[in-house]
């Protein structure tokens, strides 16, 4: 792991970008050390630097003590797209615009996507444990599709928050049954991108004992800041 930026922010989080091989990201530490660490994950095509991520994360650091940690996924954010990737969000987008199913191609998309992602993040969860600054239990908040698989092959996460707005699989939604760390799902209920039933069966397929469902009005960008303190709470009950 090689930082290659570091700034100390007004709330006294330190901000340092660095590059794991071909994988760019951000650590946010707090003053206060070993710090347990939260992986925070991103949906779609967005940036490890998308403001409400970073938002998220800042406040996370400075206000609860959690070490955070987010990368751009391949194809995503600095990375470059293959030429696969973007035909298939060319597919998309046409499909979208016509009105037409989209399931077959984000499968397409999806699961190709976690399959990269999720060594790319145990690999980073290495590196990020062998810093003295962070010293566990680990956390993963975000993208509900990487989340699953990650929850399932890495004994090292202890909890998740997944958001609902991002498309599963089907075969991680069978997956979600081996899910069996704590987990709180968040639901925008008028979600336009996402079909509210699929996401209600996820949450009865997963198999952990101890899950909660928060469900809030409002489209897929519209989660209440509120649940950003929600979520700090649940991590603070397993990460400490």
């Amino acid at each position: 792991m090689r930082f290659t930026s570091e700034q100390r922010l007004d709330d006294g989080v330190l901000e340092r970008e660095f590059t794991l091989g071909e994988i760019p990201g951000v650590l946010w530490t707090p003053g206060s050390a070993p710090a347990p660490l939260i992986l925070m994950g991103h949906n779609g095509g967005l940036h490890k630097r998308e403001s409400r991520l970073v938002a998220r994360a800042r406040h996370s650091a400075a206000e609860y003590g959690y070490a955070v940690a987010a990368i751009d996924h391949p194809g995503h954010g600095d990375r470059p797209r293959s030429a696969v990737d973007e035909q298939a969000r060319a597919d998309l987008r046409r499909a979208m615009a016509a009105g037409e199913p989209v399931d077959e191609i984000f499968e397409s998309f999806i699961v190709p996507l976690v399959e990269k992602a999720v060594p790319e993040w145990r690999t980073t969860l290495d590196a990020l444990l062998s810093l003295p600054e962070i010293g566990g239990p680990v956390g993963y908040s975000g993208m509900t599709a990487i989340g699953i698989r990650l929850a399932v092959v890495e004994p090292r996460i202890s909890a998740a928050g997944f958001f609902a707005g991002g498309f599963v699989p089907r075969a991680l939604r069978e997956e979600a049954r081996q899910v069996t760390i704590p987990l709180l799902f968040l639901l925008q209920w008028d979600d336009e991108g996402n079909d509210r039933q699929l996401a209600l069966d996820l949450f009865d397929a997963f198999g952990t004992k101890e899950k909660t469902l928060h469900a809030n009005l409002g489209g897929h960008a519209g989660t209440p800041w509120f649940e950003v303190d929600d979520g700090d709470r649940f991590f603070a009950r397993h990460l400490k």
